[in-house]
């Protein structure tokens, strides 16, 4: 295993696999270590034939578990270091989801949303109601199955299809009906079309949720999209910053905060800070630049107006300095250099059943742990016959049922197995029964060094300058010719500090140091 920073790995190609939209579909490609993320971006692009490529990022997990997209103007090198030269997978998803589908130029590109939505249907972040989820189900199973045939649609055919993340009788049973009975004669591109239409009128469209506290400790699931932040408990709704209201957007340590105004009238405008405490100071990173983003590309006229954001920094820390790159939303869609024929788009029928396995990939096994950030669970826990609560239509708040904020694919890239996870509970609880021995004591060292590092970081390195300083300010009043400094000098509490500790002190000094090496 060659490890990254390694003489031998300078002029190597390092190796990755991607993983697509359709988890049936992986790409093997290879970076230099000089190269930038915008590269192979790029790259990937080209090979799925995508023209309006701006809405597409590549995701990954460091060793932390924290998510990361891959920025286009940095180094790939630098910004994975810390993975193992040999296991490195990043995901293919849409990073910025258009407002309207439909005013994108390309089908193929539009292909590529209706596949980021399926798997956000799947995974619990498109939030719906029972109606709503069993109408999306029946366009898919209609897009990817064709008509109903009673000779190869017998029974329950759903049952063992994966396409809702909880999937009731009653929800399948309404989703066949829908696709015997409505949907008759509708190609797949047919359905997709309805399938955006319908998907991008949710609240939740586009949303990924982040995990937060609010000011009083109640737990929240924030989430980003081109409307701007949204907040939900449970399954509620509970705020919506519009962009327009957003004034400003930094964080600190662990919090993320939101400057917003509020127009209560024609006149009065109310100036508004909002706080969220977020589990890590890296997950805080993380949010604060998805929203960063997400603002600068929905909202700014051009690229070249974007200004670079600084945020994060304290009394005994630089900040966080992050640089937009790439194009934004306006200059996409006004683009009239796109005068290719529209390509072909390759439908791949990637219904999975529920007994499956994602394909083989480079991974490692991720502990769901409720209690605490670490993790999120990945399926309902409520009992009611809905598929989920509508955002909308309960004044209750109900917390068992949670917006889901994944691990990108559930892996972490921190060994050679080549282990898979499915979304079953039972097969996650059962495989990481049977991790023990070596295996936890290498994870537990790994976790203590980081805690380790971030202690020195944190901690003792302020404390270390804030002494320095001191001596430094002691220094110059007691030994500089200034004028107004000499009469700070007189004072009697200076005075009796100079004669009683600073002198001896210096003495003491001066004959360690600098007259034994004289003599």
């Amino acid at each position: 295993m060659m490890k990254f920073g390694s003489k031998n790995s300078t002029n190597t190609p390092i190796k990755c696999t991607i993983r697509l939209l359709d988890d049936s579909q992986l790409l093997d490609s290879e970076f230099q270590i000089n190269e930038k993320g915008s590269s192979l971006i790029n790259r990937i692009c080209e090979q799925l034939d995508l023209i309006e490529k701006d809405y597409f990022g590549l995701r990954y997990v460091d060793s932390k578990r924290q998510r990361h997209w891959l920025e286009p103007s940095k180094s790939i090198f630098k910004q994975i270091r810390d993975m193992e030269a040999d296991n490195i997978l990043f995901s293919f998803r849409v990073k910025f989801y258009p407002p309207n589908p439909f005013r994108l130029k390309e089908d193929i590109t539009r292909y590529q949303i209706y596949l980021q939505l399926k798997r956000d249907l799947l995974h619990g972040r498109l939030y719906c109601n029972t109606s709503e989820a069993a109408l999306l189900g029946a366009y898919i199973l209609q897009a990817e199955l064709g008509d109903f045939n009673p000779e190869e649609h017998i029974d329950n055919y759903v049952n063992e299809l994966k396409i809702l993340l909880k999937q009731t009788l009653q929800l399948e049973e309404k989703m066949m009906d829908i696709h015997k009975n409505e949907l008759k004669g509708k190609t797949a591109a047919e359905m997709e079309t309805i399938f955006l239409k319908k998907a991008c009128v949710l609240d939740t469209y586009g949303v990924d949720p982040h995990a937060v506290k609010d000011q009083r400790g109640n737990q929240l699931y924030l989430g980003i999209n081109h409307t701007g932040i949204l907040t939900f408990q449970g399954s509620k709704k509970m705020n919506h910053f519009s962009w327009s209201q957003v004034q400003k957007i930094n964080f600190e340590g662990k919090m993320f905060i939101i400057h917003i105004i509020l127009n209560e009238d024609q006149r009065i405008k109310k100036k508004q800070t909002i706080g969220f405490k977020c589990p890590r100071g890296s997950s805080c990173r993380h949010v604060w630049k998805c929203a960063v983003e997400q603002m600068l590309f929905f909202t700014f006229p051009s690229s070249s107006d974007v200004p670079n954001v600084v945020s994060g920094g304290g009394f005994f820390s630089w900040g966080t300095k992050f640089k937009y790159s790439g194009r934004v939303e306006k200059e996409i869609l006004e683009d009239v250099t796109i005068t290719r024929e529209s390509p072909t788009v390759t439908r791949v029928g990637s219904l999975r059943r529920k007994s499956s396995s994602e394909p083989p990939t480079p991974s490692n096994l991720v502990i769901n742990q409720v209690a605490g950030f670490n993790s999120l669970p990945r399926s309902l826990t409520n009992t009611s016959e809905e598929y989920n609560t509508s955002i909308d239509s309960s004044n209750q708040i109900d917390n068992s049922s949670v917006l889901e904020t994944l691990l990108e694919d559930q892996e972490i890239i921190t060994s050679k197995n080549f282990t898979t996870v499915t979304d079953s509970p039972q097969l996650i609880q059962s495989i990481s029964n049977q991790l023990s021995g070596q295996k936890h004591i290498e994870t537990t060292a790994i976790r203590n060094s980081g805690s380790s590092l971030s202690f020195l970081r944190q901690t003792l390195l302020p404390v270390i300058f804030a002494l320095f300083m001191m001596v430094l300010i002691v220094v110059i009043v007691l030994e500089s010719d200034f004028d107004f400094i000499a009469a700070i000098r007189k004072a009697p509490e200076i005075a009796a500090f100079k004669k009683n500790y600073y002198e001896p002190s210096k003495d003491f000094l001066l004959r360690r140091f600098i007259r034994s090496k004289i003599f």
